[in-house]
């Protein structure tokens, strides 16, 4: 099969973890119905024993991916330290949420939103659209309320108003446990610390890939929705 892989491994190195690089979309081309591209993950995580480092530099992608990829590293017997040195945006901050120790560079971002996508079909299609979405939107939060302590109401308003995080408020909600350790040069200084955002270059990103996409049916979305329930047991 040829897999457009979105990640890579790296090591062992001597006193150093084995480490996995996850960089750009998740699933460009969706693991949905597809049980080669899991298995490959599942199979190159358990290629080796102990202690894993996991660098994050995504904007999301597809949220069967992310759901599978997070239950993969939460049962991995190893300890899972994660580091976004860029952004952790959508299903890429679900992921985030396996690491037993969540660490974001000082100048990284993270963001949590609504799951949304395309669906064909009469008003009875569209409801069902709408209730899958909101189900969706329910398996997401179990990640974040594990891992946060937050209620699921303030989680689900967080998301409705597509929150980004810088790694300050990150770890005054709990998404985050500290900052990245960066080079001796850089000093880092919470009271100074800021982020400039273009949300015009990922919203261009979206309406290209919705352009592209393929507008889906809401048995689709059920069938995707129930492999999510089975991820998470």
């Amino acid at each position: 099969m040829n897999c457009k892989k979105f990640w890579n491994w790296k090591g062992p190195e001597e006193n150093s973890p084995r480490t996995l690089f996850l960089n750009g979309t998740i699933a460009e081309d969706s693991w949905f119905e597809d049980d080669v591209t899991p298995g490959l993950f599942r199979e190159e995580l358990y290629a080796d024993e102990g202690d894993i480092a996991v660098w994050i530099n995504s904007p999301g992608g597809d949220v069967v991916a992310g759901a599978q990829i997070y239950n993969m590293l939460v049962e991995y017997p190893g300890h899972v330290t994660i580091k976004v040195d860029g952004i952790a945006a959508s299903a890429a901050s679900v992921i985030a949420m396996a690491g037993d120790i969540i660490l974001m560079s000082p100048v990284s971002m993270l963001m949590i939103h609504n799951p949304m996508t395309v669906a064909i079909g009469d008003h009875v299609e569209m409801e069902k659209a709408i209730d899958m979405l909101a189900s969706f939107k329910d398996s997401i939060i179990n990640a974040y309320e594990k891992k946060t302590g937050l209620s699921r109401s303030e989680l689900s308003q967080l998301m409705d108003a597509e929150t980004w995080m810088d790694v300050g408020k990150a770890m005054e909600l709990g998404f985050c446990d500290s900052v990245l350790q960066t080079p001796s040069d850089y000093v880092y200084n919470e009271s100074k610390a800021t982020m400039l955002f273009s949300r015009k270059a990922v919203t261009n990103s979206l309406l290209t890939k919705v352009k592209e996409s393929h507008a889906v049916s809401a048995k689709e979305l059920v069938s995707r929705l129930d492999t999510i329930k089975n991820q998470w047991g």
